[in-house]
């Protein structure tokens, strides 16, 4: 992704995952911001191409479900769940950060 983005959340949605995860979309949204940021495979569910990433946020590892639209000239990133990111996604990630260098 490039440029500036706008992001958009269910608000219940939101609020549900902070209870599960302990992980705000406010916080999932400060991904996009690392240059290291590892997107994976994308998936269709829901009839929506998916993405998912893992980026550091505020000190943390996260893993961000997402989807990705332009809207009116600008890049809406649709954020639909968020949470730490487990051992094996650190692994990716770590391995993307090492072959960004």
């Amino acid at each position: 992704m490039s440029g500036e983005l706008r992001f958009e959340w269910d608000a219940r949605k939101a609020a549900s995952n902070k209870r599960k995860h302990g992980v705000s979309f406010e916080s999932a949204a400060l991904i996009f911001d690392d240059p290291q940021i590892c997107e994976l495979e994308e998936g269709n569910d829901h009839g929506e191409i998916r993405y998912r990433a893992i980026g550091e946020a505020l000190g943390q590892l996260l893993f961000v479900s997402y989807t990705s639209f332009e809207e009116t000239g600008e890049e809406v990133v649709r954020i639909i769940s968020a949470r730490k990111a487990e051992p094996k996604e650190r692994r990716a990630y770590q391995r993307h950060a090492e072959n960004y260098r």
